[in-house]
């Protein structure tokens, strides 16, 4: 299906939900109200979300925990009323013409988000308790307890996953899931693939956390049915969603590096949100602003950045329209534009340091949203999501005029989706998922051109890679549930073709089957056994490494993809043991996931040998004999009560290819076989809040190609020591009124500055050789205003 059809088919959608509107409106003249008041024990919640089951119609409670709605539908009906942090009530009334009814909603806490909703399962909402897929959620409290200024200080909270830097130079950063590389994870922006591999060399601190509403983490096999390079999982980011008028605003500023034998880099941002929406909840736009001002940091004293500048500044804002009482349209758009620059000599331009490298990035992201309520529960949908990506960059040394680059990128994702419910299939009630989309890229890379005034020779652009991506996918998964039994089948088709233009290569095409199977088994009332089984591919396509370069005074690292490279497959098993259950106000879970990935025909990179020029092409090839990945994910999770939340989560794995590979060595680089996290706060009055947190990396195997060897171009193989980053967190809470409130906050990161300490220096060091946290000891303070 061509993008085109796709958006017309929207259009079209749209104009008949549209033409169905003034007969609705006649029904909705029905004066019938529904009064109701919102609390947990005796606090009334404020701004809790309430909506009629099987509708677009809602509200929300204001300030006080109070709600009104007008001219519902008469007859039965199911209100939903659902708030952060609480269990989600269902509530039937009977709605008589002209007249009114009150409730009374009393929530339960839900501290640790067992009965979130969450989406990224199957595509559907439902509660994580009733998915057979394992769904973590990292939401605003925990982004709030870490003070993360972007999306990747906050992904280091959740089982499996671990977030890293590969460059001394620019930062360029990923995140491995299950010990899996960035490209094995599949970065979802509100469930579309549009994250493109160009945005993912620096897009993990790229997208600011204010704007993130949830990040919804699948891992394994399950995530098999959102299609390419979901062989480790899927992150799905969810954007802010408007509820009510209301807005915030908050600085911080950092000193990173605050000891005394490094010279402290200053790391400022400001946040801005807001929410509007009309009285009758139809209409509604959130927006949020994000700027971000970070000095270079020198860790070592050597004149080089191990940290780079950062200059950010992104604008965004999502839009809902409901149409009728079952339709919705929903637009989102963010731009980014960012500069950061690595190396030495800042007040240089880039061409005249040692070495340099910089990026700047303009990214523009929208997407549009249909859905249509049909029936009782069934839903249609149809979407459109485009990201583009316009990067100059310099990846150079030794004053190199012809390191200046320039790529644009172009993805876009269309397609449509339909969700239906059948009392009764085969032997149980049954919801059937089904859709086909379209995916796609349009890549340009080129190298440009410049003038070498020592021979007066203009020398012109050259083009590096010019690619076209184009996936055709269909899917279609049904879900049995049972009291006991969820179970989930699901099989997914993709045909997917690759032009590479530049080299005149041969088109290169391929067919995939991806079979998706889960079980979820209430072995009793609190204790769950889930298990899964997917079949994952990645397409020898261009990735984010590809688009990164590595550059010291005597080498220039370029990674390029073997002309008879095959796409890589994968066969994903998960099974898991979950106990939730409260005692009293006591909320409690425990979870051990056991997970197994066999990888066929897997990527890995050939080291070649410098040229004249110092150039050196790691060829990404298919290892012989393949590979594996294989572990436990433990996680803990307790609340006594609202004044106390702790979550915590520990990874034991083994990640190895099965044929010894570079250096000798069956072992994957870069992956510890332990690591884990914990975050904690305490509340011992209403208004000052204690947050601690603490992450545990273990040894891993690095690779060195620096000037400390005899022989740098053959490297060696080093081991890094374990690491154990740990904050603290104070918060003041101060009323103003009813509606406003301010924060104060303080506090340190990487408290007792667990940071590597063998950093390469000089022109010629090995820029690749960076392990352990992100960042040292950082000390940071701010403040935050806004409505409550």
């Amino acid at each position: 299906m061509k993008p085109v059809f796709a958006i017309l088919l929207l259009f079209i959608s749209c104009h008949l939900a549209w033409a169905e509107g003034p007969e609705d409106n006649k029904k909705e003249k029905t004066d019938a109200m529904l009064f109701g008041d919102v609390k947990s024990g005796e606090e009334h919640i404020p701004f809790a979300t309430v909506t009629i089951k099987g509708t677009t119609i809602g509200t929300a409670a204001d300030a006080t925990g109070h709600f009104k709605m007008s001219h519902l539908p008469v007859g039965k009906q199911v209100v939903i009323i659902s708030a952060i942090g609480y269990k989600t009530l269902e509530r039937e009334v009977e709605m008589e013409a002209k007249k009114s009814i009150t409730i009374l909603a009393e929530l339960k806490p839900d501290n640790i988000g067992i009965d979130q909703v969450v989406v990224s399962a199957d595509r559907n909402a439902k509660s994580r308790k009733e998915t057979p897929t394992i769904v973590n959620s990292i939401n605003p409290n925990l982004f709030d307890r870490v003070q993360s200024v972007t999306l990747s200080e906050g992904l280091n909270f959740t089982p499996g996953l671990r977030m890293e830097n590969n460059c001394q130079n620019c930062g360029f950063s990923q995140v491995r899931m299950n010990g899996l590389e960035g490209p094995y994870s599949q970065i979802l922006i509100n469930s579309r693939p549009v994250f493109s591999g160009l945005a993912g060399v620096y897009g993990l601190e790229l997208i600011p956390a204010n704007m993130i509403e949830r990040v919804e983490v699948v891992r394994g096999g399950g995530s098999s049915m959102y299609g390419s390079n979901a062989i480790a999982g899927t992150i799905n980011l969810i954007t802010k969603d408007p509820i009510s008028n209301s807005f915030e605003a908050s600085v911080t500023n950092s000193i990173v590096g605050a000891v005394k034998d490094y010279d402290a880099a200053n790391d400022y941002s400001l946040n801005l949100n807001g929410s509007f929406v009309t009285d009758d909840y139809k209409t509604g736009m959130s927006i949020f602003g994000f700027h971000r001002k970070r000095d270079p940091f020198d860790a070592n004293g050597d004149g080089y950045s191990e940290l780079s500048t950062i200059n950010n500044t992104t604008i965004g804002a999502r839009f809902y329209q409901r149409v009728a009482n079952r339709g919705k349209i929903t637009v989102d758009y963010f731009n980014i534009n960012e500069d950061r620059r690595g190396g030495n000599k800042f007040e240089l331009p880039l061409h005249e340091s040692d070495i340099s490298e910089s990026v700047q990035h303009q990214i523009n992201s929208g997407a549009v949203n249909f859905d249509l309520l049909l029936r009782d529960n069934d839903k249609f949908s149809a979407f459109a999501a485009m990201q583009g990506v316009d990067r100059g960059s310099y990846y150079g040394a030794e004053q190199d005029p012809s390191a200046y680059g320039q790529t644009d990128d172009f993805t876009y994702s269309t397609g449509l989706q339909y969700i239906r419910n059948i009392n009764y299939l085969l032997f149980s009630p049954a919801t059937i998922t089904s859709g086909i989309e379209t995916t796609g890229s349009s890549l340009k890379d080129k190298k440009l051109g410049y003038y070498d005034a020592a021979d007066d020779t203009h020398y012109g652009n050259t083009e590096v890679a010019d690619q076209r991506m184009t996936n055709y996918g269909a899917f279609a998964q049904s879900e049995w549930k049972t009291e006991k039994v969820v179970f989930s089948a699901g099989l997914r088709y993709d045909h997917y073709r690759i032009q590479e233009k530049i080299e005149n290569s041969d088109d290169v095409t391929g067919n995939v089957i991806s079979p998706r199977i889960s079980l979820l088994y209430n072995i009793a009332e609190h204790f769950q056994f889930r298990g899964s089984f997917g079949r994952g591919f990645r397409a020898p396509q261009i990735f984010d490494e590809d688009l990164h370069i590595e550059t010291s005074g005597s080498r220039k690292v370029i990674h390029e993809n073997d002309p008879n490279l095959k796409q890589e497959s994968s066969n994903s098993f998960t099974a898991s043991l979950d106990y939730s259950s409260h005692w009293g106000d006591w909320q409690y879970q425990f979870l051990v996931e056991g997970f197994y990935t066999r990888l066929i025909d897997p990527f890995a990179n050939e080291y070649g040998t410098p040229d004249e020029n110092g150039t050196v092409i790691y060829t990404r090839v298919n290892a012989e004999d393949g590979a594996r990945v294989q572990g436990i994910n433990v996680e803990f999770n307790t609340s006594p009560s609202q004044k106390l939340q702790l979550q915590s989560g520990f990874t034991f794995q083994n990640s190895e290819f099965e044929a010894p590979q570079e250096f000798g060595e069956k072992r994957f680089f870069r992956t510890p076989d332990t690591y884990g996290y914990l975050s904690a706060t305490v509340s011992p009055t209403p208004v000052f809040d204690i947050s601690f947190t603490s992450n545990y990396t273990g040894k891993m195997l690095v690779p060195y190609f620096g000037p400390e060897l005899a022989n740098p171009e053959q490297g060696e193989l080093r081991e890094s020591t374990s690491f154990i980053d740990t904050g603290v967190k104070l918060s003041y809470h101060l009323r103003l009124s009813d509606y406003m409130k301010v924060e104060l906050n303080g506090g340190v990161k990487n408290i007792f500055n667990s940071y590597q300490d063998d950093f390469d220096t000089g022109i010629d060091r090995d820029p690749s050789y960076v392990y352990g946290p992100l960042t040292p000891r950082t000390i940071y303070f701010g403040i935050k205003i806004g409505s409550l």
